[in-house]
């Protein structure tokens, strides 16, 4: 048995886009989803409903699919960080990461010595995997949000924490930081973004964001190379068609 591959984590490391959504929250969601084509799954620990009980089914089925696991979880806890990795996670992504101890924090949770300070278990990854502990850091995502204007003062110093994939930048959160609750669009809360992006990716770091349909030409132009999306935005517009086009043919008759 070898370890399953971290989809996410080997493109990222050739210089490739991923394309993750959310917004799931059955595995029978993500079986249904599996063939379209993305890289992974991102489970919502943080605002959503799952937990650690959940996780073995969600994890499986990113799993049948080659899709990685990725989960928020609530807080930045080495516990929490490694339970829920031991639960099957393949990555990790943790909220209001603020300054460089925070960061720091994430990685010793997030990963075995010799580089963190993560339980020495066998997750349901590791399962028939004989020298997992050898190689399973090279196959766990590691995600820092970006989401506090106190963090992208401290910015600077919190690239400098290696083994972090993705520095992701969180427009909702960080907007509301700003004083721009619910207002993204203001145009200091995109200058934020656009510059805070660009600073991830000039310090040689891989920068994320949130994206949809109408942005995500932008942000790929912008060498944003970790892409979330939601699936709410998607089934809102398919169904609004639906309809349109329900009452186009119903006024045509």
């Amino acid at each position: 048995m070898e370890i399953r591959p971290n989809q996410v984590k080997q493109k990222l490391a050739t210089g490739e886009i991923t394309y993750v959504v959310s917004g799931f929250t059955h595995s029978d969601d993500i079986d249904a989803f599996g063939p379209v084509g993305f890289d992974g799954i991102w489970l919502e620990g943080e605002h959503g409903p799952v937990d650690a009980a959940e996780l073995g089914n969600l994890t499986r089925a990113c799993d049948i699919w080659g899709m990685t696991s990725v989960v928020r979880v609530n807080r930045n806890d080495q516990g929490l960080i490694y339970r829920t990795l031991d639960r099957g996670a393949q990555g990790i992504v943790v909220p209001h990461v603020n300054t460089k101890e925070e960061a720091q924090n994430l990685v010793d949770g997030g990963k075995f010595a010799p580089i963190g300070c993560r339980g020495m278990f066998t997750s349901r990854q590791g399962y028939g995997v004989s020298n997992y502990f050898d190689i399973a850091n090279n196959e766990t995502l590691l995600i820092a949000l970006i989401e506090d204007i106190v963090a992208v003062g401290h910015l600077d110093q919190i690239l400098t924490v290696d083994h972090i994939d993705v520095f992701f930048v969180a427009p909702s959160d960080l907007a509301t930081s700003m004083g721009h609750i619910g207002n993204l669009q203001h145009p200091e809360v995109q200058k934020t973004i656009d510059e805070t992006l660009a600073r991830i990716q000039d310090a040689g770091r891989i920068p994320g964001t949130l994206a949809n349909n109408e942005n995500v030409t932008r942000y790929a132009e912008a060498g944003v190379r970790f892409l979330l999306t939601g699936i709410g935005a998607w089934l809102a517009a398919g169904a609004g068609e639906f309809i349109n086009h329900a009452e186009d043919g119903n006024r045509s008759k």
